[in-house]
């Protein structure tokens, strides 16, 4: 393993993997996202470090690795395994948007505002439709100090997706507005 300035990160040179024989690394990974979800987190943790080390170029498992740093609040060693998932090919669609969110959401939790809106901002473009890379990024915006960008995505989300009937009610006035926040009139 090598340090870097994010903690450290999982070995990545492939000489150094471990074979596997036909169907145990899908074995392994299932196990231990079921730890995981059944509330075994560290003991879910210990086996994905131990996979990701014997297929450090694997995205899959690079992005189970840091869900599971993650859910224990273990965000700066999430870091290095969540850019492990997103360097190359490996995730699917739902898998990827995961990891983007995951990983700008650590960002901002370890106070690195810019590198978590510079992966939100081009997330929010590739996954349109969803609102909870939309939130994180308008917290990373108000985080560095964008404040009137924040409040404008915060605003076109909640009059995107409130079902509340009073918001609704308002969803014309809440648009205009939230195109031009110092609008009068």
């Amino acid at each position: 393993m090598k340090d870097t300035p994010s903690g450290t990160a999982p070995e990545t040179d492939p000489d150094t993997a471990l074979a596997l024989v036909p169907g145990e690394r899908d074995r392994l990974l299932e196990e231990a996202v079921a730890l995981r979800a059944g509330g075994r987190r560290e003991e879910a943790r210990e086996r994905l470090v131990s996979l990701a080390a014997r297929l450090p170029g694997d995205a899959e498992v690079a992005y189970q690795a840091a869900w599971a740093h993650d859910v224990l609040g273990l965000e700066a060693e999430a870091v290095p395994y969540y850019e492990t998932a997103l360097a190359g090919p490996g995730l699917t669609a739902d898998d990827r948007r995961g990891a983007l969110l995951g990983l700008g959401s650590t960002y901002r939790t370890l106070g690195r505002y810019e590198d978590a809106v510079g992966l939100l901002e081009p997330a929010t473009a590739e996954f349109q439709e969803d609102g909870a890379l939309r939130a994180f990024l308008a917290m990373a915006l108000y985080n560095t100090g964008r404040h009137h960008d924040s409040v404008r995505l915060l605003l076109t989300l909640l009059a995107a997706t409130s079902e509340d009937p009073s918001v609704r009610e308002y969803r014309p006035a809440i648009e205009h507005y939230a195109r031009d926040l110092d609008a009068i009139g």
